[in-house]
């Protein structure tokens, strides 16, 4: 059964204009499958196919290729790690993930690692030709049901983001001293506790105030009227 026709934004390519695309999966029929697509495709041509993530990371470097179709299952490297590694080396190259995996928790460090857009794999290849021709548009290409997955999961973001934060007197305190620019050893000394016990105490408030820093837990702190 083909997945889900991905969302499509109005593009605009000129005809005249031929996309180099890279392609790093495993398995052979299906890389063999993708060259044959590609080619069919009056607009990109397939500059590499590569087997592996170590395999990709040599030869699509120099080619420079404007999108880059990635497998998440390779062996040994993951299509995630290759993927975060080409975008350190080609930033402005696209990386489209296509591949059978749908759960979240492969989606979100795809798109952490640097992914530009996410499909499943037997994808109908007018819906294929369409993905490619948003992604070196500007657009994020995604099935609909990948989509609707990444809507919730920043609604529900947004829902805890926004919820009252409830912290004891003690959190208060500490995050007060912390605002005074207080080191946690120091903050450890003014209210005769460990550093050990100061730090249990921060990775308490960053999960009830869904932050990552001291900073951001400040700042949130004080534009809530440290409530």
């Amino acid at each position: 059964m083909s997945s889900p026709a991905p969302l499509k934004t109005s593009v605009n390519v000129a005809s005249d204009r031929i996309y180099k695309i890279a392609i790093v999966e495993d398995l052979l029929e299906t890389r063999e499958s993708l060259v044959r697509l590609l080619r069919s495709f009056g607009e990109f041509t397939c500059v590499c196919a590569c087997a592996t993530g170590e395999e990709a990371l040599k030869q699509i470097p120099p080619l420079q290729p404007d999108v880059v179709l990635m497998d998440i299952f390779l062996p040994r490297m993951s299509g995630i790690e290759c993927t975060a590694r080409l975008k350190i080396l080609l930033p402005r190259t696209q990386i489209l993930i296509l591949t059978s995996a749908h759960d979240e928790d492969k989606v979100f460090p795809a798109l952490e690692a640097g992914a530009d857009g996410y499909l499943l794999k037997h994808v109908e290849p007018a819906n294929l030709r369409a993905a490619l021709l948003d992604l070196v548009s500007g657009g994020v290409p995604m099935t609909s049901g990948i989509a609707r997955r990444v809507a919730a999961y920043f609604r529900e973001k947004a829902k805890l983001r926004d919820q009252p934060v409830h912290l004891t007197p003690r959190e208060k305190e500490l995050l007060t001293l912390i605002s005074k620019g207080y080191s946690n050893k120091e903050i450890a000394g003014e209210l005769t506790l460990t550093v050990e016990t100061i730090r249990t105490y921060l990775k308490t408030i960053y999960e009830k105030m869904h932050v990552r820093s001291r900073t951001e837990a400040v700042v949130k702190y004080m534009a809530t009227g440290r409530s």
